[in-house]
């Protein structure tokens, strides 16, 4: 479940936001996103992801390593407790240069101004370059005033490889957690008022939760020290799947209905015009 910039089949996400105190950078969001990708597009495809913070460079990006299932293991963790929620509810500067740079399979492009990216493709190698619609680009310029957008290029093969994106970022608000995941596989704007069909994980995570919070997650030894530092004891989460649709939007909870520790908190966000 996400967006792409051509025709795309997206299966098995899992999306992940944590609320962490971290040793150096202090209080943090970090963002985790992983799926299979089949690219039906004629040419290079790209997914789009809209992340809540006006700061993004390719230092905020964490290499995964050999712990290419670290977001699987946070699955595990809740897969056995996970509760079936019968609701849903809805959540009502100045431009940089656009950064370019290479991440696992993928050639990223970071922008706060989603109007800039176009001008940046050619630094994209060709077989990742992907044809993009001017008109998503202003959806996202209309939609997300002060976010990054993250445009993640790949070619079919590669991304079938991928390892999990993980990322970390100083959150625009620090008390709500928000996972993106708008829907549209065509290349065109999502449409607001659709019901998509559902098929991922999402998983949330604080460092404030009381001693028995959430479903420990297990991890691999030989973990690098700093990917460590930015992933959580436990977790919550649940599975949206199994024929399930819902109203087109992200996933969002606020930290004191984190700290409860139930996943039937997590409601629905439509993200409204500027």
């Amino acid at each position: 479940m996400c967006i792409s910039t051509g025709e795309a089949a997206f299966s098995g996400t899992i999306l992940y936001c944590g609320r962490q105190h971290h040793g150096e950078h202090g209080l943090v969001h970090v963002l985790g996103y992983q799926n299979t990708a089949v690219n039906l597009a004629d040419g290079p495809n790209a997914m789009l992801l809209h992340v809540p913070t006006r700061h993004l460079t390719p230092r905020h990006f964490l290499s995964a390593g050999r712990s290419g299932d670290v977001l699987r293991r946070m699955v595990s963790a809740v897969e056995d407790a996970a509760a079936a929620a019968d609701d849903i509810v809805w959540m009502g500067a100045e431009p940089r240069a656009v950064q370019v740079f290479d991440h696992d399979v993928y050639t990223v492009l970071l922008a706060d101004d989603p109007t800039a990216v176009p001008a940046a493709l050619w630094q994209v190698p060709p077989h990742r370059r992907p044809d993009l619609d001017p008109e998503l680009l202003r959806f996202y310029a209309e939609h997300f005033p002060g976010h990054t957008i993250v445009v993640c290029c790949f070619d079919n093969a590669e991304a079938r490889r991928a390892k999990p994106l993980l990322l970390w970022y100083q959150p625009l608000d620090p008390d709500r957690l928000t996972v993106p995941a708008l829907d549209s596989h065509t290349g065109k704007a999502p449409d607001l008022d659709a019901t998509v069909p559902v098929d991922h994980w999402v998983l949330f995570s604080t460092d404030e939760g009381a001693a028995d919070w959430g479903a420990p997650v297990e991890y691999s030894g030989g973990m690098r020290h700093s990917l460590r530092g930015f992933l959580p004891a436990a977790v919550i989460g649940r599975h949206y799947g199994h024929g399930e649709a819902l109203p087109n939007g992200d996933f969002t909870i606020s930290h004191g209905d984190l700290l409860s520790g139930d996943p039937d908190r997590i409601g629905r966000l439509r993200p409204t015009r500027r």
